[in-house]
């Protein structure tokens, strides 16, 4: 059985200060991970989603875009994956009578997390002029204001069809053909939001407004840098990444003032025989950090003429 959506909005009245961690991952985050998707979609529903989370014949993770290995294990997915599907694929359900229930200046003042455990829209909902809530309208007066919107513009070019990066491949070519059947091709969509800085700059840098590098790279890289980003809260999945190439030999330096459990030591759910878990880094004190001159602890120069392991794929554009 499915847990009901929270009627109280907990806000921040949960949060618990206490000793930090020692490492991540392991058994309590299966725990968590089986937890969480319980209360959204029950026992049934829950295995079979996400045994299809990133598996070629299922679906990507919601949760980021880390890309999936050739060799994909049947659990593909992080704790905070199973978070994400569980909210996408949940069984609850908002009906009209929650909107005839809270104004829309009430739900302004709620948190994001109390809204999304509300669960999923059952009917197109609809704020008349002036209005201070949504009411239920039917599909074809939910078709009839889209267009009585989109005729009114002097150009199509005045309209952008914003697309989410969750919509499948099917939806988003009915979309867009729609969209340039209208008259343009102003489709932008949750890229241009997230990476916008980032692929202008990548483009000016290298010719390439995204990542020119495969996951099989990182696995034979020497050295990897993680700078400005805490993976074992944000993608723990790259965890198993950063472990794959540690065990053949790269060093890890994490650029990071907080003393993530993740990157001090991981549990590889998928390999319970590990024992207390993978060490991923040795901290050095920031102090001792701005202090120390020379190289980085812990990184050896290449030896005299050795440029390290040769890499297992040819150069890339």
């Amino acid at each position: 059985m499915t847990r009901k959506a929270p009627a109280e909005d907990p806000g921040d009245s949960r949060l618990r200060v206490g000793p930090p961690k020692d490492y991540a991952a392991g058994l309590p985050a299966v725990t968590s991970s089986l937890r969480h998707a319980h209360a959204q979609m029950g026992v049934r529903r829950s295995l079979l989603t996400l045994l299809s989370v990133n598996q070629k014949t299922g679906f990507d993770c919601p949760g980021c875009a880390w890309p999936e290995p050739e060799h994909r294990h049947r659990a593909e997915f992080c704790e905070n994956g199973a978070k994400a599907v569980a909210e996408e694929a949940t069984l609850r359900r908002v009906g009209p009578g929650f909107f005839a229930e809270h104004t829309l200046a009430e739900l302004a003042g709620r948190s994001d997390y109390w809204l999304g455990q509300q669960g999923r829209l059952t009917h197109p909902m609809y704020r008349p002029a002036g209005g201070d809530r949504y009411r239920q309208i039917s599909w074809d007066e939910a078709f009839a204001v889209i267009a009585r919107e989109l005729g009114a513009l002097d150009s199509p070019d005045q309209a952008a069809f914003y697309t989410s990066g969750r919509a499948s491949n099917e939806a988003a070519f009915l979309y867009q053909l729609f969209v340039r059947l209208l008259g343009t091709n102003n489709l932008p969509d949750c890229s241009n939001m997230c990476h916008e800085s980032s692929g202008s700059a990548l483009t000016e840098t290298i010719g390439i407004g995204k990542g020119s590098v495969r996951l099989e790279d990182l696995y034979e890289a020497d050295l990897i840098l993680v700078v400005g980003q805490n993976p074992g809260t944000n993608h723990p999945r790259m965890l198993s990444a950063l472990e794959t190439a540690k065990d053949k030999g790269a060093r890890v330096i994490s650029v990071n003032p907080l003393p993530e459990a993740g990157l001090l030591r991981f549990r590889n759910p998928q390999r319970p025989s590990g024992g207390g878990g993978n060490p991923t880094l040795r901290p050095v004190p920031a102090d001792q950090a701005r202090r120390r001159p020379g190289p980085l602890p812990g990184l050896q120069p290449p030896a005299p003429g050795g440029g390290g392991r040769r890499p297992r794929h040819g150069p890339r554009p």
